[in-house]
């Protein structure tokens, strides 16, 4: 009889990660639609986070395939776009092929869309580790601007008429395991200077469990990601644990709204360290701003 539980359970097993590397490989587009007095003209924005050096299909065709579709007028992206290693692997410098697939997908996008970039703890981590990395993060940043890409590192700018952008810096203390930090809003006012009350104010915060600082800032809507979904989803519960080992925790993936603002968290397109997906295929996240029409 144990003998059978330890077959059953190694069959589980194998079917388990059979499914998980069958959904790396699986993009789905989610669409969600936000209605805002602040809004002027409707537009259509696609959000990308935690790329992490994924490829789907050769040079990410099939996730620049799925981003066409949605006809975005903006593409925001969130970071962690790269993997940043806190050590240097097999005593090669990790510089030397650093965010080389992010900058192929994002040059290409840039080319047929306005792009909006935010940090994500990799790059932070990239641009902090020179004896791993060197100048290879600003080389990034430099390749990334020429191109047209507008960088956001603790920046908060005017986009045309109606809307404004800031892209948030969290510092390492934030993103440390369990951590019991708490953020407030004036550490957000104190990076991007005081959010743009007239405007419909979009934040890129990378790590989701700050959703109140950036709503008392004055975020109408935050995109975040940093959890990949919580790496396993189980029906009706969410996700499993996210990379900073909070269990269960509600904001892995999705949209929340509260006291009037939004956050949309999305579930990442690749994965690092724990490189497991189940019930959480990567995600293309397409968002729809809408004018409150009266009558």
């Amino acid at each position: 009889m144990f003998l059978n539980w330890i077959a059953g359970a190694a069959a589980l097993g194998a079917a388990g990660l059979i499914r998980s590397e069958y959904e790396k490989r699986c993009l789905s587009t989610d669409h969600y639609e936000i209605v805002s007095s602040k809004i002027r003209e409707e537009k259509t924005l696609v959000f990308l986070s935690d790329l992490h050096d994924q490829e789907f299909g050769q040079d990410n065709e099939a996730l620049m395939e799925a981003i066409s579709r949605a006809k975005p007028d903006l593409i925001l992206i969130g970071g962690d776009m790269m993997v940043a290693r806190k050590k240097e692997k097999r005593g090669q410098r990790a510089a030397d092929h650093a965010a080389d697939k992010a900058w192929k997908l994002v040059r290409r996008l840039a080319k047929d869309h306005p792009v909006i970039y935010g940090n994500g703890n990799h790059e932070q981590r990239m641009a902090r580790e020179r004896t791993i990395y060197g100048n290879a993060f600003e080389d990034y940043v430099r390749r990334l601007e020429e191109a047209g890409v507008v960088y956001l590192s603790d920046r908060n700018i005017p986009i045309g008429e109606d809307l404004a952008v800031g892209g948030l810096n969290i510092s390492e203390k934030y993103y440390e395991k369990r951590t019991k930090a708490r953020m407030g809003a004036d550490y957000v006012e104190a990076r991007l200077g005081k959010a743009e009350a007239e405007r419909f104010q979009i934040l890129l915060a990378h790590s989701p469990l700050y959703f109140d600082a950036y709503g008392e800032w004055g975020a109408d809507l935050t995109f975040s990601g940093h959890f990949h979904g919580g790496t396993v989803r189980l029906p009706f519960v969410g996700g499993l644990m996210t990379p900073q080992f909070q269990f269960f925790y509600p904001r892995c993936a999705g949209i929340f709204q509260e006291k009037g603002k939004w956050m949309i968290v999305s579930r990442g397109l690749g994965t690092h360290s724990i490189r497991i997906r189940f019930c959480n295929k990567p995600q293309v996240v397409v968002v729809r701003l809408k004018r409150i029409t009266t009558f």
